[in-house]
């Protein structure tokens, strides 16, 4: 089976090039998902083609903090894992890592969306988006990268 699995959501707004990157996912992508959490975006921060952290305020203990948005699984891997499924009992952010974590690791996250500094995904909602979380880490000197477009 070739192909990926994605969970897009009505909530959300999309650039197609995170479509046509996607496609070529071999085991599972990421990427930074804008408005998300309290902040200007979320997601993995990387460096040479590697994951090396992520940058959240909610939950950051989270084994996998990506947001449903911001990752593919190759599909092939859910034919080879029968077996992996969601955990409907998962808490609340648990769920993306309830599933990630069972079929690759950090070091295997593939980034797309220009080495995860570009954003090609954002939470749209009819309200307007809360940038609590973006205040806080602005006064402790963390902001954001200020050259990120979101």
């Amino acid at each position: 089976m070739k192909g990926v699995v994605y969970f897009g959501d009505d909530d959300n707004t999309y650039d197609l090039r995170i479509f046509e990157q996607m496609r070529y996912t071999k085991k599972v992508s990421v990427w930074p998902v804008g408005l998300v959490g309290g902040l200007k975006w979320e997601g993995p921060i990387c460096k040479d083609g590697s994951v090396v952290r992520f940058y959240t305020m909610w939950k950051p203990e989270r084994p996998m903090p990506l947001d449903m948005a911001g990752f593919a699984i190759n599909a092939k891997l859910f034919m080879d894992n029968p077996d992996v499924e969601m955990d409907p009992l998962a808490s609340r952010g648990y769920l993306e890592s309830s599933v990630i974590s069972r079929l690759a690791g950090r070091e295997e996250f593939e980034p797309l969306a220009n080495n995860c500094k570009q954003i090609l995904v954002w939470h749209t909602q009819t309200a307007d988006p809360k940038m609590n979380q973006e205040d806080k880490l602005k006064k402790i000197g963390r902001e954001s990268d200020p050259s990120m477009e979101v």
